[in-house]
């Protein structure tokens, strides 16, 4: 009896790009940890599973097989106004924290940043979407006597003022593991005098040439955005105003540590229909690889094109 021919093997896919060209720069995507698949419930309860689902696109790259949204810690860096910059700096290792996904990490993430060719003293200039645990945690690491040191000891460190202030103003009330947090992360860049405030209100603030912080509130009162412009080419980096691209698909899927669930819905419904037909790149700082893309209008919410 014959055989039949067996299955021909599939073709491997290409694998998705891990740096984006932007007009004259390369913006480069440094991977710290892919976050645990029970993430998604928990951050983006209205994320269903029912609700991923219905939202074909989203297959493969940003669910799981059974529909549980992917999430992942990753930072940017790229070159731009004679500036070398790093956006958020994820978690970090060897941590104190009560999320165990969190806990005492020890990655390569410093090895990762230095191969794409930004070593750690060579950093100009770092931006804080907001201060919450996993976009502060690489602002410093242990130094040999135990003590929390900055990370980028050449960098500004520069966050919105609103969102400083809005912190500053919860210390007395603080839980013990945000308090952990800023005793690690946030307090000592501030005691190195590497730390700039910066007034981000109603439109964007200029921070450097090509480069403007966009006010996103909502996920936290002083949340902001980071716009890249560069010959011709523009990107935007979201911090946490979208977790996942569920969120464009339904803009009003709330993060349940949103401080205001309300505004950061009509925040992300903004910036979603601003960008929606432009060439503009975005690229999300939790989304799962391919990360980037270009956001197209559909239906009652948007749709991500991912970027090759």
């Amino acid at each position: 009896m014959l055989r039949p021919d067996p299955a021909p093997e599939p073709s491997p896919q290409p694998a998705a790009p891990t740096s984006w060209q932007v007009g004259d720069v390369r913006v480069h995507r440094v991977d710290e940890i892919a976050l645990p698949p029970e993430t998604g419930a928990w951050l983006l309860p209205a994320a269903t599973r029912d609700v991923v689902s219905e939202v074909p696109w989203l297959r493969p790259d940003f669910t799981t097989a059974d529909h549980a949204p992917r999430l992942a810690s990753h930072t940017f860096a790229f070159e731009a106004g004679g500036k070398r910059v790093l956006v958020d700096t994820g978690i970090g290792n060897g941590k104190t924290r009560a999320n165990p996904a969190w806990h005492q990490l020890d990655t390569g993430y410093l090895r990762r940043l230095t191969a794409a060719g930004f070593p750690p003293e060579s950093v100009d200039l770092v931006v804080l979407t907001h201060l919450h645990t996993d976009h502060v945690g690489w602002n410093t690491r242990r130094a040999e006597d135990g003590s929390w040191v900055p990370t980028f000891p050449n960098a500004r460190y520069v966050t919105s003022r609103t969102e400083w202030d809005h912190w500053a103003g919860q210390a007395a009330t603080m839980e013990e593991s945000r308090r952990q947090m800023f005793r690690d992360s946030v307090d000592p860049i501030r005691d190195a005098g590497l730390l700039d405030l910066v007034d981000v209100h109603d439109g964007p603030a200029p921070l450097a040439p090509g480069l403007r912080l966009l006010p996103t509130p909502g996920h936290t009162p002083g949340h902001i955005a980071v716009e890249l412009r560069a010959a011709g080419g523009a990107a935007v980096i979201t911090g946490d105003c979208v977790h996942h691209p569920v969120q464009l698909a339904h803009p009003g899927i709330a993060s349940c540590v949103d401080t205001d669930p309300a505004q950061a819905v009509r925040t992300r419904r903004g910036l979603l229909a601003s960008l929606a037909g432009a060439e503009t790149l975005l690229l999300g700082t939790h989304f799962p690889p391919p990360t980037a893309g270009r956001v197209t209008a559909e239906g009652d919410g948007f749709r991500l094109v991912p970027a090759s």
